[in-house]
């Protein structure tokens, strides 16, 4: 063990054995007879009982949540840090995360990743696991049994260390069990924090006599922020939340239904399940003296439930349909307060344990520079920062991302009654980001995920990255599943910053004169990028290309007009944008020359693409074969993220380092020969 943790600890260890005699000398008074009303982490009806004392009293010296927050970096630390210091790497490969990789600074050894698969030894509050059966069902009523499954404890064990985690293989499968654990990852640590400072409140108020500080407060409340793309994905935490801390577990071995009721219609079940919420947590609305488990639920629910359903004219890939379900409305935002008897919703953000925003939503409170109305204060003391689904963040607007990250941790414009005695010294300091925990799950890989992931990624217990070896058998190009001859072009690039005007110039100079051709028509150009698509758009206008477009801001009547016309061969070239098919998913027919100017982000959308070459995808008129079809995809030594998810990790590298700039692929009974 290091030296300095050993101290950290041991000084931990007195400062139980301090609270335990405190426990002793005045276990006669009642914990929840005096609250500090006007403490920025607490509300009236917040209050310890002596059960939580002795369960606070009882945490293990290695719970993470203090051998991490407890540790008091000094000025030599924070050079240290800032210097980007030698690190030590571990592999790791566990059964359901595979192979991921422990990245720690050499002076910082904290415990090493153990894989535990019981919830009981976990430093969890005794409310979470009492309503973890409850909270497995709210989260995916299909799982069986009732409690976490192998992967959910995998990721339980990386992320209770509070290690920075980037994760980027959710998918549709797996991402409700991601959500549950850390929703109760969050809950946990707000719970610690209420817990400790109660506890501090009620030592003071008896005047309690200590040599100890009771610094455990920020410069602002909030401690969590939970970036989302959707309405749903809040509406889904928020259950989750609701289930953990009022859940009733009775019987959670008995998974039998005892009562089943026949209803005619979808809207009697929402009105049957609107009134069991309401006689399970409480009516919001406050009528009688009694509170609500749940304020302003009703308010939420309303907001945040899915709107009346459409009806669907085309059916669309498994995928899409589990991405927008719901309500997928990306501007919102909301604060949630957490005391022991209740879940408030809509609670100002400055009184607020956790916040839960889509980007665009957060953006429009931040707001810009010379902006008359702008607030950021409430971000100072973010201890934890979960960002779900962050690909779908480069669908939406990556800026807002980058612009929330720049405004994380700045030093308050105004104090707002802070009490500077409780605060930490850590805090006071302004190296709260060396402490935070940064959570990232996405389900691509991709540079700008990564990088976000690295620039901000400070935090000194080091941090955990998902490193698993795409195999040519979940690589895209093993989904295409029509011999369509497939070509990867190589540009050689000189630098990043360098590479969008490199690979626009190589477009026009060696792969699009081959595709003029009159025998080259209805040829669509896939582009990653909407301003290269605007750059080529202008090109083609500038040369007088005959082509069409379609992107995310085309109206839906230019859109059908477009496909019309590109399919009948009205049209040479079709421009097409990878946001407006994530967002549309359509299926283009007619296409019989395709060229990916840029490498998907979403490599399921090559081949995807691809297959909408088939020859039933042709009209009527059609006679020619896969032969006469071509697909070209350009690509340079910066995608190489992008490219192995599409032809798997060792071809990616082969044909990286490769002295040949150009390699084919042909799909033969779904095998796909190089």
């Amino acid at each position: 063990m290091d030296s300095n943790e050993s101290e950290v600890k041991t000084q931990m260890s007195r400062k139980r054995k301090r609270r335990a005699q405190d426990m002793t000398d005045h276990s006669t008074h009642p914990l929840s007879d005096e609250v500090n009303e006007e403490s920025e982490e607490v509300t009236i009806d917040d209050k310890l009982t002596n059960e939580e004392l002795l369960e606070e009293e009882k945490e293990s010296p290695n719970d993470p949540f203090s051998t991490h927050f407890d540790r008091e970096l000094d000025a030599k630390d924070i050079e240290y840090l800032k210097e980007s210091p030698k690190k030590t790497i571990k592999e790791h490969e566990w059964q359901q995360m595979k192979r991921f990789i422990d990245i720690h600074n050499e002076k910082y050894v904290c415990d090493s990743i153990a894989l535990k698969q019981n919830i009981r030894h976990f430093s969890l509050k005794n409310i979470l696991v009492e309503n973890i059966a409850k909270a497995v069902i709210t989260s995916d009523p299909k799982q069986s049994p009732l409690e976490l499954n192998s992967f959910q404890y995998e990721l339980l064990s990386i992320i209770s260390k509070y290690k920075d985690l980037l994760f980027t293989e959710r998918n549709a499968q797996n991402g409700e069990h991601i959500r549950l654990i850390y929703s109760m990852h969050a809950l946990n640590h707000i719970m610690k924090i209420r817990t400790r400072i109660l506890h501090h409140n009620y030592k003071i108020s008896r005047h309690v006599s200590s040599d100890e500080e009771y610094r455990d407060q920020g410069l602002t409340r909030p401690k969590v922020l939970i970036l989302v793309p959707f309405r749903d994905s809040v509406l889904r935490i928020v259950k989750i939340l609701i289930s953990l801390m009022f859940g009733d577990t009775k019987d959670k071995s008995d998974k039998k239904a005892n009562v089943l009721i026949l209803v005619p219609f979808r809207d009697s079940v929402l009105r049957i399940v609107k009134i069991l919420i309401s006689l399970m947590f409480g009516d919001t609305k406050d009528k009688s003296d009694k509170k609500a488990n749940v304020m302003n639920g009703k308010r939420f629910f309303e907001e945040f439930s899915p709107e009346d359903d459409e009806p669907k004219l085309h059916k669309k890939p498994e995928d899409y349909e589990s991405m927008f379900a719901g309500n997928i409305d990306d501007s919102f935002r909301i604060g949630l307060s957490i005391t022991k008897k209740s879940l408030k919703l809509y609670a100002d953000f400055y009184s607020a344990d956790i916040i839960i925003c889509s980007p665009l939503g957060l953006r429009l409170i931040i707001g810009s520079e010379g902006d008359s109305e702008r607030d950021y204060d409430f971000l100072s003391s973010i201890e934890m920062v979960i960002m779900d689904q962050t690909d779908v963040f480069l669908m939406q607007n990556w800026e807002h991302v980058l612009h929330i990250m720049k405004h994380l941790h700045l030093t308050p414009t105004q104090s707002r009654d802070v009490d500077f005695s409780r605060v930490r010294m850590w805090v006071l300091e302004g190296w709260t980001q060396f402490y935070t925990q940064l959570l990232v799950f996405s389900s691509i890989t991709v540079p700008m995920i990564t990088a976000l992931f690295n620039k901000h990624s400070n935090n000194y217990f080091g941090k955990i990255v998902t490193k698993n070896e795409i195999t040519s058998t979940k690589a895209a190009v093993s989904s295409v599943y029509i011999e369509v001859p497939q070509m990867f072009h190589r540009f050689e690039c000189s630098s990043l910053a360098a590479s969008s005007n490199e690979r626009f110039e190589f477009f026009v100079s060696t792969v699009l004169p081959k595709f003029r051709d009159k025998q080259m028509s209805r040829t669509m150009i896939f582009i990653e990028s909407y301003f290269d698509f605007v750059r080529i758009r202008n090109y083609f206008r500038k040369q007088e290309i005959n082509f069409t477009q379609v992107c995310e801001y085309t109206a839906p009547g230019k859109v059908a007009k477009a496909r019309s016309m590109f399919f009948n061969g009205g049209r040479h070239f079709m421009l097409y944008t990878e946001r407006f098919h994530f967002y549309r998913r359509y299926q283009i027919k007619g296409i019989r020359h395709l060229i990916f100017y840029e490498t998907p982000n979403y490599p399921h959308f090559y081949s995807e693409l691809i297959n909408f070459m088939h020859i039933s995808m042709q009209g009527k008129k059609y006679t020619g074969d896969y032969s006469a079809m071509s697909c070209t995809l350009i690509y340079s030594k910066f995608d190489a993220f992008q490219l192995s998810a599409i032809v798997g990790t060792n071809k990616a590298t082969q044909m990286l380092r490769s002295s040949t700039p150009v390699h084919m692929f042909v799909t033969e009974n779904n095998n796909s020969d190089h």
